[in-house]
């Protein structure tokens, strides 16, 4: 018979930290989620600002070389960024996988006029000004679904509201899924279940909140959450490698961003900005072998979702009126 133990998952440094009696405290099952996705699974994987048709060629490549399995693979710049050639291609080359595409949608704050985004507040931030933002994301959306892009990244509440409504009456697919940003991810259960109801499918949370709020927000509701693994330096730089099994059994199901710290940013993308572009990308899936063989070596790799799954289970949402 084989002794439990030696096949449980261990956390980092634990054996030669009790042999010196300095073990950190038992686990507490409550701080647990006991939420997955369905299909199946706790964790899916997800390789951030792929910002075309060259540097997606890049991670799927990296990605078999390095067998990194990808769930999903999203974009910042924005659709408006993109041609319908260049969409069509990341389509095809991502269905062929069967791994979900997601896609930024139009205008935002940081790149119009609005001077209050430019002061040391922030002031709106990535919001949609105005109507005429609105309707740039909204055309953004249904120009992007019906090139095949399934999945579509928000960055504004109005927006989010306004496309999930699109949804509901049929002006978007069905099985179209909308992803929050993690420039506008909350931060308490309380605006965490709000997004929810407005229509997010998946939400992202910032990378600086602790182990507690996140067994805080699971406590509310079981949408999907994504977080960086290693935030960009603009989200904070946060690494938190070593905390990644952790992440999972208090943040369930959770999808695994392999970002990158000590990058310039690379929004909105152009050719002017190739070489650094695909240079980091390739980088990206490198980010995630490490955390993947890290989660390996500690024995807390099981219950990823099946490859190919991309729904996000039963949502709560407020009421949309006829």
């Amino acid at each position: 018979m084989t002794d439990a133990s030696a096949t449980a998952p261990r956390r980092p440094g634990e054996p030669a930290l009790t042999a010196l009696g300095l073990s950190a405290p038992a686990l507490d099952p409550a701080d647990a989620s006991r939420h997955t996705f369905p299909g199946g699974g706790r964790w899916r994987t997800e390789v951030p600002s792929c910002e075309g048709p060259e540097a997606l060629a890049v991670v799927l490549k990296e990605a078999s070389r390095l067998d990194v399995p990808i769930h999903r693979i999203s974009q910042g710049s924005g659709v408006w960024m993109l041609t319908d050639a260049e969409i069509t291609e990341m389509v095809d080359a991502t269905a062929e996988r069967d791994i979900e595409l997601c896609l930024f949608t139009g205008p935002r704050g940081t790149w119009d006029i609005g001077g209050s985004t430019r002061t040391d507040s922030g002031g709106a931030g990535l919001r949609a000004r105005g109507h005429d933002a609105v309707a740039g994301c909204v055309e953004d959306a249904v120009r992007a679904t019906e090139l095949g892009v399934k999945c579509l990244l928000v960055a504004d509440e109005g927006v989010l509201w306004t496309l999930h409504r699109a949804r509901a009456a049929g002006l978007l697919p069905a099985d179209t899924t909308l992803k929050l940003s993690a420039l506008v991810g909350p931060v308490n259960p309380a605006s965490f279940a709000v997004y929810e109801r407005l229509g997010a499918d998946s939400i992202n949370v910032p990378s600086d909140l602790t182990l507690a709020h996140l067994t805080e927000i699971r406590r509310v509701s079981a949408t999907p959450m994504d977080m960086y693994i290693e935030a960009p330096d603009d989200l904070g730089g946060y690494v938190r490698m070593y905390e990644v099994a952790e992440l999972i059994r208090r943040g369930a199901p959770l999808y695994l961003k392999f970002g990158l710290a000590k990058a310039p940013g690379i929004y909105p993308y152009g050719h002017h900005m190739r070489e650094l572009t695909l240079a980091t990308a390739k980088e990206r899936v490198r980010r995630g072998r490490l955390a993947l063989d890290l989660l390996a070596r500690h024995g807390a790799d099981g219950d990823m979702a099946p490859l190919g799954s991309r729904l996000p289970g039963a949502q709560s949402r407020f009421e949309v009126s006829s």
